[in-house]
């Protein structure tokens, strides 16, 4: 992603010393043909052969036919993404799967940082755009550090001290590269060979590092990098892109500079699978798409059609629903009788100061739209299932509300750069000098606005249920979409509809067993069986390392007469209480947070909450989507955090406390002849 933040700062500052408007009529000129031109460099089709992955340990713990939950991050980058790079990151892949597996590793400030608990499963996303680029100029040893281009950036991380002048270095630098790297192309300075040939030298560090960090049964590593597109109008197309092998890949990931367009993406895709190489990409950051991520369109702005859905979702099969940069769920605006729709929403579409409209741009208005297309038999392009992920840009995931590091290395490390804490006189006045939007007045003091900051979060982590730790277990378990997203916390929720659950199964020791041979998992279809009503089986276990349970939620969506309608239904309270029959809530629980000290009610919530729903609305026939989403009880913020270990008051704009959530897959109840869009 590009970030904006200090950049006017860098531009008054370098202007104010150059006067060359030349020059920077130039760049911007540069990043216009970058955001705009469809190909800048022709795809390769070059596949190669890697090292083998390790075999698994014959001695490990056989695979559990009833699945288990595992937790990992499919989001994440190293130095080798030109902007973490810029930001001051030198942490690697191979880095970055250390801290996976609990070893501290320093972070871009200078501090170190480290995970409570091991994730077991990670993957390194760096961007395929300029992948490794800004590593060569920046050493001199190398032959592109020798172009007149990669001069500015030589030993950018030589020191990273993280105070204005460094960052206004930074801004310069991040927003540099990518025009001088354009220009030089257009001039024919370095050519696309030069290019890919450093790209794919990174890219096997990336393939390499994650081989050496696998450990079947103990912790999985994938192949994966980063798709960076967007509109010309700066709505957010972003994906990831996950193998589920390494012995055969291409040489080169599929970049932006290859195309504007994700179908081009999807082409790709499609030719690797008939090579037998597969692979799946994830949308992220729909919040900041302006509603370009899910439209009634395809890009060229034409109806979606059968054709088009399948395709779609037979290469996205998951979305991103929740990371640092907002969760995308659903927004107040699309959900107004959701009284916990207003949860992290970052209103700006990605890397700009410019507001994102909802419409399109949510993940349960996107299931609503499924359901719409669908609807006129032009097939389902939306039937995905959720993970979370958390976007670091520092190789490091920072998960945790009373421990937050940030995720773009020193531009957001510390509690004033975040804008959880009144800015410094220093940086608050030169900031203001230099770019008064960078700075805003709340409760009579001066914070730092850099980028939306203090809209970020603690977020997220995916989840899935499988048979054992695997690449093979974990990337099949994605596929079929038996995954789910917490905010952070290590939350379990299981999640089945069929037609004979019974309450005297509730708690059998089969109970899971018998889901799985008369049920539907999260992530697939329950066909309709005349006038029968489903029963929803749904299943949460509280992180014992955080807050309990406060409330399970099944939330519906549905058309009538056209139109999108949905309801939120507490399926299971804490504490033994009952949900209100006439408003489908369960009572307040009591559970509060202390702001004086964050610290939070005792002995209230629960550890599990499991319970058998029935919708008190059901239609027989009537198509619809259901998911589960379980609460926590309230705790600080990460920004709440910041100002008390500051001796501050927490700023009165920003929430004090968050419900910290977990998020299923959907199951599709449905009268339609099941489309196998994929077929693995």
């Amino acid at each position: 992603m590009i970030f904006r933040t200090a950049l006017s700062i860098a531009i008054a500052l370098t202007a104010a010393c150059s006067g060359d408007l030349s020059e920077s009529d130039k760049r911007e000129q540069a990043q216009e043909y970058f955001r705009t031109t469809n190909t800048i460099i022709p795809a390769s089709d070059e596949i190669i052969a890697f090292p083998s992955a390790p075999a698994p340990d014959s001695g490990r713990p056989l695979p559990n036919p009833d699945r288990n939950a595992y937790f990992g991050d499919l989001h994440v980058h190293t130095t080798l993404s030109f902007d973490a790079s810029a930001f001051g990151t030198t942490a690697s892949p191979a880095d970055a799967y250390r801290y996976a597996q609990g070893e501290a590793i320093t972070h871009p400030s200078g501090f170190e940082v480290q995970l409570a608990q091991p994730l077991d499963f990670y993957a390194v996303t760096d961007h395929a755009v300029f992948l490794g680029l800004i590593n060569e100029a920046a050493d001199t040893s190398t032959s592109i550090s020798q172009y007149d281009f990669a001069k500015p950036y030589h030993n950018i991380n030589e020191s990273v001290d993280g105070g204005l002048l460094d960052l206004s270095k930074r801004s310069k630098v991040f927003y540099g590269f990518v025009s001088d790297v354009v220009i030089s192309l257009l001039d024919g300075v370095i050519d696309n060979a030069a290019v890919n040939n450093v790209s794919k030298s990174a890219w096997s560090q990336t393939v390499e590092a994650a081989n050496a960090a696998y450990v079947p049964g103990t912790f999985t590593t994938f192949a994966a990098y980063e798709f960076t597109s967007s509109t010309a109008a700066r709505e957010s197309l972003h994906r990831n892109v996950i193998f589920r092998g390494t012995e055969r890949l291409p040489a080169l990931p599929f970049s932006r500079f290859n195309s504007l367009n994700p179908e081009g993406l999807w082409d790709w895709m499609d030719t690797l699978r008939q090579q037998d190489i597969e692979s799946l990409a994830i949308p992220h950051n729909s919040n900041g798409s302006n509603g370009a991520m899910f439209m009634f369109t395809d890009w060229a702005g034409n109806a979606i059609d059968q054709e088009y859905a399948d395709q779609r979702l037979r290469n996205e099969p998951l979305v991103e629903i929740t990371q640092v940069k907002g969760t995308s769920d659903t927004h107040p605006l699309l959900s107004k009788n959701d009284e916990w729709a207003n949860f992290e929403i970052f209103p700006l579409r990605t890397s700009t100061r410019i507001p994102s409209d909802p419409p399109g741009s949510y993940v349960r208005n996107a299931w609503q739209r499924g359901l719409a297309i669908e609807e006129r038999d032009a097939g389902n392009p939306y039937k995905f299932g959720v993970i979370g992920s958390s976007d670091t840009h520092t190789g490091a995931a920072s998960l945790a509300e009373d421990n937050y590091f940030g995720k773009i290395g020193s531009f957001d490390s510390s509690p004033e750069k975040r804008g959880s804490i009144p800015a410094s006189f220093l940086y608050g006045t030169l900031v203001k000098l230099a770019a008064s939007e960078m700075v805003e007045k709340v409760d009579g003091e001066n914070y730092l606005n850099f980028s939306g900051y203090k809209y970020w979060g603690a977020s997220g982590i995916a989840g899935v249920w499988a048979e054992e730790n695997t690449r093979e277990a974990i990337y099949d378990a994605l596929r079929r979409k038996e995954t789910f997203a917490t905010s952070g916390t290590r939350i379990k929720v299981r999640f089945f509809a069929g037609y004979d659950f019974a309450d005297a199964q509730l708690n059998s020791l089969d109970l899971v067993k018998g889901a799985y041979q008369s049920g539907t998992t999260m992530g697939g279809t329950l066909q309709a069986n005349g006038d029968r009503q489903p029963t929803f089986l749904t299943w949460a276990v509280a992180d014992p390392n955080t807050a309990q349970l406060q409330r399970v939620q099944i939330i519906k969506g549905w058309l009538e007469n056209g139109e999108h309608q949905e309801r939120v239904y507490d399926a299971a309270c804490s504490d033994d209480m009952s949900v209100d029959p006439q408003t489908h809530r369960c009572p307040d629980n009591g559970a509060r947070v202390d702001l004086d000290d964050c610290s939070i009610t005792a002995n209230v919530g629960a550890s599990e909450l499991k319970t058998l729903w029935q919708d008190p609305d059901f239609i027989p026939g009537q198509e619809a989507f259901y998911y589960v989403r379980v609460l926590e009880n309230p705790v600080c913020r990460w920004s709440t955090w910041d100002a008390l270990r500051a001796g501050e008051a927490p700023r009165s704009d920003l929430p004090a406390t968050i419900q910290e959530r977990a998020w299923s897959s959907p199951i599709w109840y449905s009268a339609l002849s099941e489309n196998n869009n994929f077929v693995d």
